[in-house]
């Protein structure tokens, strides 16, 4: 499934978009912007004071063409009082002064944010020295929600050898109820049609098809109904453990009427704690490649980095979130596990 991630980069590099990577003072943020030169899926933007960048670029040996590179700095000059003239007009009702705001385009994501929400970036992505939180709250504020109290979540690609799986929610809704796994699996379902995945979902759970009984069984079997009554058309099934979701042999035996089969591709977990501790698990010890997590149900793609990332994953998140903000289409069914 390695040729999932060249694909995804030929096709970022056939339509570059203008990403933002707010955090212009991290070295691996330098080190992936080389990289994206290189491979040509972007056109990087920086914030922050680019003699700055420039010597940590020379530390680390990171090689920039900086004439290819846009920098914009977040703590002074007329970009910064315009982007915070606008976060005004957008926060003012909640009590907010003109100095407050200006104030607050020297926290980078907001500053980044800001320059999605205006057009001057195509997408951004954060996060490799910020908290999940930290990355989504500006994006909640300033870009929204796609849909009134519509959720958003956040889905990691894992690529391993001879599969590619989505896994959600594994960066925001801490302990969701049927109604936003639901939400959760619709929007996951949408990111895989997205770079041309044709989904098949499985409701995670400890139970298969009624073999136990508890309340957080009850809430993957109600999510699993609604989502089927809303959208008969999606190859979904719940709810099931792990195994009979990904092993045809244990499919049969624990759910042989499952649509499934074993074969799914979308994996809907039933809370953060479980599908945060499972991608880990799964990149690590398995040496899967962890692209993520990508931020659904905002109105732009502003796409969150784990802490502990490579720049490498930066790299590659960048390429993602170029053909999200892509009106490419890309065909359905190319990569099937």
């Amino acid at each position: 499934m390695q040729k999932f991630m060249k694909y995804v980069k030929t096709l970022a590099k056939n339509n570059p978009k203008r990403i933002v990577m707010p955090e212009g003072f991290e070295p691996r943020v330098l080190k992936a912007c080389a990289q994206i030169l290189k491979e040509k899926t972007a056109h990087p933007i920086l914030v922050g004071d680019i003699e700055k960048m420039k010597k940590h670029a020379t530390k680390i040996s990171a090689k920039i063409d900086w004439s290819k590179v846009k920098v914009v700095d977040n703590m002074k000059g007329e970009t910064r009082e315009r982007y915070a003239k606008e976060f005004y007009k957008l926060r003012k009702h909640k009590g907010i002064s003109k100095e407050d705001t200006l104030k607050q385009m020297e926290d980078f994501n907001y500053f980044g944010t800001m320059m999605v929400q205006l057009g001057d970036a195509d997408g951004m992505v954060s996060g490799t020295t910020y908290s999940t939180a930290e990355t989504i709250r500006p994006a909640l504020q300033i870009i929204k929600t796609k849909e009134k109290f519509h959720k958003v979540s956040g889905v990691f690609f894992l690529i391993l050898e001879k599969r590619l799986l989505l896994f959600a929610d594994t960066a925001v809704i801490i302990e969701p109820n049927s109604h936003e796994l639901v939400d959760i699996a619709e929007d996951t379902a949408e990111t895989a049609r997205k770079f041309g995945i044709e989904p098949k979902i499985a409701m995670l759970s400890f139970s298969t098809a009624g073999s136990a009984r508890h309340p957080h069984v009850d809430k993957v079997r109600e999510a699993t109904a609604m989502l089927k009554a809303a959208h008969p058309d999606l190859i979904v099934e719940g709810e099931m453990q792990v195994d009979a979701a990904l092993v045809p042999e244990v499919c049969k035996k624990k759910f042989p009427k499952s649509i499934l089969k074993g074969d799914a591709n979308v994996l809907i977990f039933p809370s953060l704690e479980a599908g945060n501790i499972a991608y880990k698990l799964v990149e690590r010890l398995a040496k899967a490649k962890a692209i993520g997590p990508l931020l659904q149900g905002l109105n732009k793609p502003i796409n969150d980095l784990s802490r502990g990332c490579h720049w490498k994953d930066i790299s590659n998140l960048v390429a993602f979130t170029t053909l999200e903000a892509s009106e490419t289409p890309i065909k359905h069914s190319k990569f099937k596990n």
